[in-house]
């Protein structure tokens, strides 16, 4: 297991090194689209009974874990074939489970860590209560892992830095911005909220909602099973390319 320890911790390195841009910098995003939203819709908007200040939060933690923990991987596999140093991870003896391991395992941490950040940062703008924070935890870390192993995918898949922006502007950033983090779902029409419900971020959102408030849009045991599995098609597949050396070794 040293291949994986170290492969690890060089990945959780590359990003500490740049923490301001890679941890700050999204807390401070997320901060500012509590204060533009809750300034304006905050007394006048309530959901499930809850003030919409304290809505947004949850929301805005949970999207900043998932965006961060997609960045990390495929910013960091991008980077290593555009520069040509992916041989040096490819060369000794690691496996392609760790490979995969490695990668997803610092995602993961860096969404946690901005997750927290933004928490942290703007738990002061409404009172929050922790209902099941183990549902919490749970979401957070399969979401962070859902999204770290897209990265991987779209950072194995991408040749340029513009394919990999197309795969996140086309396709990350719509579903997690129409996921739920600022509305819920059942102020939209009927068609758009039957839409919502084949979003997986969707169910993603929701369920790690639930874990501060006790209500939420959709069954948290739906929830729970929708992403479980989710997780485990993307990982399933992230791990057949890497086995195969897909756009890595050949």
């Amino acid at each position: 297991m040293s291949g994986l320890r170290t492969l690890l911790y060089k990945e959780v390195l590359r990003f500490w090194k740049v923490g301001f841009q890679t941890v700050a910098a999204p807390v401070m995003t997320a901060l500012l689209y509590l204060l533009i939203f809750s300034h304006v819709l905050d007394g006048e908007v309530q959901v499930n009974s809850v003030r919409y200040a304290a809505f947004l939060i949850p929301g805005l933690v949970m999207m900043s874990v998932l965006q961060n923990a997609f960045a990390n991987t495929s910013s960091s596999l991008i980077q290593s074939k555009v520069m040509g140093s992916v041989v040096f991870i490819l060369l000794p003896p690691i496996t392609y489970v760790e490979f995969y391991f490695a990668y997803v395992g610092a995602a993961m941490l860096r969404g946690l860590m901005v997750g927290a950040g933004v928490l942290a940062a703007t738990a002061w703008f409404a009172p929050l209560t922790f209902v099941a924070p183990v549902w919490i935890l749970v979401f957070a870390i399969i979401g962070g892992g859902i999204m770290g192993s897209l990265g991987m995918i779209a950072g194995i898949w991408a040749d340029k830095f513009d394919q990999l922006s197309g795969f996140q502007n086309f396709l990350i950033m719509p579903l997690t911005m129409l996921s739920g983090v600022f509305y819920s779902i059942h102020s939209l029409p009927p068609f758009w909220q039957r839409l919502s419900h084949f979003n997986p971020v969707f169910y993603m959102i929701d369920g790690f909602r639930y874990g501060f408030f006790g209500v939420s849009d959709a069954a948290p045991a739906v929830s729970l099973a929708v992403v479980a599995a989710s997780f485990i098609v993307v990982a399933l597949t992230t791990l057949a390319m890497l086995r195969s050396g897909y756009k890595l070794r050949y």
